[in-house]
Formats: C-alpha cells, structure tokens, sequence
C-alpha cells in the first residue's frame, strides 16, 4: 500500500514541512499501516507554537528571536523554544553563524547578587518529552565578537547542531529591546561574570 505525505499549508498560504517522519506517525491497523497523526502533529505544533514552528525530527522550534544592540555592542543574545516530542533525551550540542566569532552556549544564574555566565561545553540537555525554553536570565545562545550590532527588524542566520544528527540553520527575528529585562544586557556586560570567556 502506497501512502503519500503532503506538506500541510498554514493559514495565510505558510507551509510547514515535516523534517523526519517519527515511528509513532504510523499506527497499525487490520488493513495495514495507515497514516494517523502526521497532519495532526503538524496542526497541533502551528496550534501550539504558532506559525514560526520548525521542525527538526522529533524536536520542534519556536518562539524564536534575538534582541537588538547598541552601536558599540560585541554581544548578543539569542532565545527560543524547543520542545522534544521523542520520549529519547536529545541535546543541542553546538551553535555557529556568520554574524559573530563565535557562539557559544551559555546558562545565567544569579550568585551574591552577580549575573553569572557561564559556556555550557557539552551542550543544552533536551529530555524526552520536554520543553525547553532559552530565554533571557537563563539558558540563550551567545553570539561573540558581532561584526555589526542586531538591528529589530533583522533576522538573524544561526546553525544548530543536535546530538541525534540533525543540523539545521533558522533565522532569529531581531525584536526591540525592553527595560524590563534590563538585568540581562549582552550588550555592555555590566555587572556580570563572564566565567569561561577568554
């Protein structure tokens, strides 16, 4: 028995596409294997997450954004959201992009009253059936070294490696910085530890 997969196309014409088909898309049944849950997976994640979801396997990605710089900035942060549909633990394992020296991978915790920051060298834990959430004050992508400042508007190009294989470059839509996140500024680095950094 032949079973096409069709893209499922999104309100306002956006199509979302399944990177990797998971085994649980297939249920058996007395005529054979019939396709139940691949369209509904992908309604349910646009549902969910919203439109901006991306699929890499198992794991998908959303919320996703970076925050503007000033001028002078050699920093930035970059957040989203990866919720791990498998029930096997997964790990993003590095980040790279054109638009800095280098990423790294960091975690923020407050210590003494101090923002500390440290590169996590093995990578962002993703447990099976787990969301998690990169986001200010807490775990984020670090770009170094900026060769001009994230300008709201801009989209930001960044490479995501995982442990399971996969590779995939998103665009991290640049939004406005706000004051109410003041603690957390990649732009200046005042008040914080910076741990690993060299």
């Amino acid at each position: 028995m032949m079973i096409t997969l069709q893209k499922t196309v999104l309100a306002a014409g956006t199509a979302l596409s399944l990177i990797a088909v998971p085994s649980a898309a297939f249920a058996w049944c007395s005529g054979g294997y019939a396709q139940t849950t691949i369209a509904e997976q992908l309604e349910e994640a646009v549902s969910t997450h919203g439109a901006d979801t991306i699929s890499v396997g198992d794991l998908h990605l959303f919320n996703r954004h970076a925050l503007e710089t000033p001028p002078n900035a050699r920093s930035a942060g970059g957040f989203l959201s990866i919720h791990n549909y498998s029930s096997e633990p997964n790990r993003l394992v590095s980040a790279s992009s054109p638009v800095s020296e280098r990423v790294e991978l960091h975690t923020m915790t407050m210590e003494d009253d101090i923002m500390r920051m440290r590169e996590l060298e093995d990578g962002i834990e993703l447990p099976g059936e787990t969301q998690v959430d990169l986001e200010r004050g807490g775990l984020h992508i670090m770009f170094i070294g900026l060769e001009d400042p994230f300008v709201e508007g801009d989209e930001i190009p960044v490479t995501l490696t995982f442990a399971s294989g996969e590779s995939r470059e998103i665009m991290l839509p640049v939004r406005a910085r706000t004051m109410d996140h003041g603690s957390m500024d990649h732009g200046n680095g005042h008040g914080h530890d910076h741990g690993n950094h060299n």
